[in-house]
């Protein structure tokens, strides 16, 4: 059996895996982004770092490259749109 301090590092990986999975976050890309930025990030704007500010980051970064405008055929063949 394992040692007590390796059972907490366990619930505390548990912990940050099951959050990201609760956020709708990928556990494996949030740890590489994480571990991308941790060492220069401040201590004080940690909450920049966890599961839910990633997935805010992510969601940005596909909103920005969806396309601003969406035309639809009737649009395309130069017919009036119905309403």
């Amino acid at each position: 059996m394992g040692s007590e301090a390796g059972g907490k590092s366990a619930a505390i990986a548990y912990t940050l895996i099951e959050t990201c999975k609760l956020n709708r976050v990928n556990p494996e890309a949030w740890l590489a982004w994480v571990l991308e930025r941790i060492q220069d990030h401040p201590a004080n704007r940690i909450n920049e770092l966890l599961p839910w500010a990633y997935q805010a980051i992510i969601e940005e970064h596909k909103a920005e490259a969806e396309p601003k405008t969406t035309l639809d055929h009737a649009q395309l063949s130069g017919s009036p749109t119905r309403r």
